[in-house]
C-alpha cells in the first residue's frame, strides 16, 4: 500500500491569498488595458473576498451550537 505524503504548511491560508492578490495587481499594472488584466484584477478580488470569509469564518462571534 502507498503511503501517504504529508508536509507542514509554511504559510498561512490568509498569507497565500494575499501574496496571490498583491502578484495579480502588480502583474496588471504592467499590462494594458484588456482582458488578461481584467482577469487579473477578477482574481485579485476574489483573493480578497476569500480573505474576508475566512476571516469571518474564524473570528470569535461565531460558535458552534451547544
Amino acid at each position: 500500500m502507498q503511503t501517504r505524503r504529508r508536509f507542514k504548511q509554511t504559510k498561512t491560508l490568509t498569507d497565500k491569498l494575499a501574496d496571490e492578490a498583491a502578484r495579480c495587481r502588480a502583474e496588471a499594472r504592467t499590462l494594458t488595458p484588456g482582458r488578461r488584466r481584467e482577469m487579473l484584477l477578477r482574481q485579485a478580488r476574489q483573493d480578497e473576498t476569500a480573505m474576508q470569509i475566512e476571516a469571518w469564518l474564524r473570528s470569535p462571534g461565531l460558535r458552534a451550537p451547544t
